[in-house]
């Protein structure tokens, strides 16, 4: 035991509140389950708990692993990554297929393990770190909006265009955080503008397109407008079953909650392991508790800042701020959803809900964070920081 706490590296008050956010979650995920084994009537509470346990184990081994490299590494590593996710997001919307009932145009399945892969997810993740790569190789040059086009846009728009149709929430917020870390990079804002302006477009056109023509591509336009109506009318209860039944579980929770385990509303939520497990923490730990697992995203959050101002390298300052952010800013939405201060939109609350692919690729971030929060001899990142030649090269010098 003394030799792994050795050889676990960087941040420990990161380390600290993910290892607390992992070891909470037993007792929700535990309690909700109950929704899918008595009212749906698939597995058990145990089998349910063990198979969060084993992902969560699976995701301690990919922070663990992640961390061990350096973080110089993830430059080449994008640039690798980046044509395997295009080529698994068009095989993801091609398949078309359900799973237990719903659209799965966002999953795919792993067949060895039996468990459903959302690809959206791990192409968010390598986004990121392509545009932290882009990003530090144009620092403090005059940038024009021609030479960043095929580089920068046109991966950025190919990743949005082939979730879209599938999850909206998903690449509505991998955009807005790509336009968050282009600004934080000091991408010109002129550029930025005209991006918005262009991504608003084109989804104007993708809308229209559909609607004239719903056989063309799968899609859930009907969903999102369903979604956002009910969130504009509080009086269509019967669009808005869920968040109603969110809002009775806040509510009967009140100051204190009912007690772990003691949810009533969980028998009626659909997702109530997943999108709306925040409204089934409050209820049985109360305000209390719905504000003490806020803090630690806070924490989380700041933490997560501390680290990226204290990276010597550009590209570790954006990297550390571009797969860490969305960690704290998908929280947040969940959370914002469950109060109805959002509508409705499908994201997890990291670390917490059940789900393999959310939590394995929230420690994937995790993991590229506390990389960067070691400290290492920084003469090699110095190297690689100004050497623009091709990343594949810098990526095979380096190993």
């Amino acid at each position: 035991m003394t030799g792994l706490f050795q050889n676990i590296k960087g941040d420990k008050v990161i380390w600290a509140v993910v290892a607390l956010l992992a070891l909470f979650s037993f007792l929700p995920v535990y309690s909700a389950s109950s929704n899918l084994v008595y009212v749906v009537g698939t597995g058990t509470t145990i089998g349910y708990l063990l198979k969060h346990a084993m992902l969560l184990f699976l995701g301690f081994g990919i922070i663990f692993a992640v961390h061990k490299i350096p973080t110089h590494f993830f430059k080449g590593l994008s640039i690798i990554a980046m044509p395997v996710v295009l080529v698994l997001l068009v095989y993801t919307l091609a398949q078309g297929t359900t799973i237990d009932g719903a659209n799965a145009s966002r999953w795919i399945r792993l067949p060895v393990v039996g468990i459903s892969f959302q690809t959206s997810n791990l192409a968010a993740v390598v986004l990121m770190i392509y545009v932290a790569r882009y990003l530090t190789k144009v620092k403090d040059k005059v940038v024009s909006f021609k030479e960043s086009l095929l580089p920068l846009w046109v991966p950025v728009f190919l990743v949005i265009m082939l979730i879209l149709p599938a999850n909206f929430s998903t690449a509505a917020i991998i955009f807005f955080m790509v336009m968050v870390l282009c600004f934080m990079g000091g991408y010109p804002i002129k550029y930025l503008l005209g991006m918005v302006g262009a991504g608003i477009a084109m989804l104007c056109i993708f809308i229209l397109l559909a609607k004239a023509v719903p056989d063309l591509i799968p899609n859930r336009i009907d969903t999102w407008v369903s979604r956002i109506e009910s969130f504009w009318d509080p009086a269509d209860t019967e669009s808005d079953y869920q968040i109603e039944k969110a809002k009775i579980a806040i509510a009967t929770g009140g100051i204190m909650g009912n007690g772990a385990g003691k949810s009533v509303m969980k028998n009626f939520l659909p997702q109530s392991s997943s999108d709306f497990i925040y409204a089934i923490i409050i209820e049985e730990y109360g305000l209390l508790g719905g504000l003490a697992l806020l803090f630690f995203y806070m924490l989380l959050l700041f933490r997560i800042v501390v680290v990226a101002n204290a990276h010597e390298s550009i590209f570790g300052k954006l990297l550390v701020v571009g797969v860490g952010i969305p960690i704290v800013f998908q929280a947040l939405i969940n959370m914002a959803v469950a109060v109805e201060l959002f509508p409705v939109t499908g994201q997890t609350l990291p670390l917490i809900s059940s789900g393999g692919t959310s939590i394995w690729m929230t420690c994937l971030a995790i993991g590229i964070i506390l990389s960067a929060s070691i400290k290492r001899e920084k003469k090699a990142e110095e190297t690689v920081e100004n050497d623009e030649t091709n990343p594949l090269e810098i990526l095979s010098g380096q190993l």
